[in-house]
């Protein structure tokens, strides 16, 4: 029998506690579907620790801005529960949005400025209090023992690690390092909206990226570093957001004590692509 997609809360919750009977340990993938090579490395990095594998299945209203593509996202469901079914993944969770939002005026949860007010936050006002919100329902819902991110999303990893510690949930939160193309492009489902040419100087984002983090270990200053990263970006047709260095556990400014990381976001065509990289 092919995989099937839950859409009930209560039929979820019913299979849910059928397995947390049997002892087994929960492991939630969330996603938004139009699954890649790079959501199915979290189903498989999670099922390896896991009896029992949730995927989450949900486009997201409340993290999307009013000119952003919430109404054309790629929605493939027939195709990614193909694909996750060839993962041995136990569960699909799949729901309507009334099911996540079922009241006209839901409850929002509101992130720190220190992790929302800057980089990502900075331009997609809102953005991570609509990733907290939906996430913490997938939790409540699917009651998870583990839950798996993609390091891609640093800021929303963060994000949802102090979410987990706040509301004192006892969910392992895993991190994955970012699954790429063979010429350093993170994958993303919004890839797609690339143009071949886009697609051909794409990498060079990631390429930037660990350029300025070798030079920064050299020593270089970093204004200098950033204006001639910013200016490479450029000249290939990026028209970047950011491009900065901050601390990889808080996103202040680094320090010498702390993990570091380089982080960027550019507008290419009508895709807007992150990345980050270790310092």
């Amino acid at each position: 029998m092919s995989l099937q997609a839950t859409t009930q809360l209560d039929a979820l919750r019913a299979q849910i506690a059928a397995r947390r009977a049997q002892g087994q340990r929960i492991g939630l993938v969330p996603t938004m579907g139009n699954l890649h090579p790079g959501h199915l490395a979290l189903v498989t990095h999670l099922r390896a620790s896991c009896d029992c594998l949730v995927t989450s299945i949900f486009v997201n209203p409340t993290q999307f801005g009013p000119n952003e593509d919430f109404a054309t996202y790629p929605r493939t469901l027939t195709d990614d529960l193909a694909a996750l079914e060839g993962e041995d993944v136990d569960l699909v969770w799949a729901p309507p949005v009334d099911a996540m939002y079922p009241l006209d005026s839901p409850f929002l949860i509101q992130v720190p400025q220190a992790l929302s007010g800057s980089l990502c936050g900075a331009h997609r006002p809102g953005h991570f209090d609509g990733v907290a919100s939906v996430v913490l329902r997938l939790f409540l819902q699917a009651q998870p023992d583990a839950a798996v991110f993609g390091e891609k999303d640093f800021q929303q990893l963060l994000v949802i690690r102090q979410l987990v510690e706040d509301y004192s949930l006892a969910i392992d939160v895993q991190a994955l390092p970012t699954v790429r193309e063979p010429d350093g492009l993170a994958m993303s489902s919004r890839n797609q909206y690339l143009s071949a040419d886009e697609r051909a100087v794409a990498g060079e984002l990631h390429r930037v990226l660990v350029q300025a983090a070798e030079r920064l270990r050299a020593g270089e200053p970093w204004p200098a570093l950033q204006a001639r990263a910013i200016n490479a970006l450029e000249s290939v047709g990026f028209a970047p957001q950011y491009l900065a260095w901050r601390s990889a556990t808080t996103l202040g400014p680094p320090r010498q004590d702390e993990a570091q990381r380089l982080l960027a976001a550019a507008q290419l065509g009508q895709a807007r692509l992150i990345d980050n990289v270790p310092v």
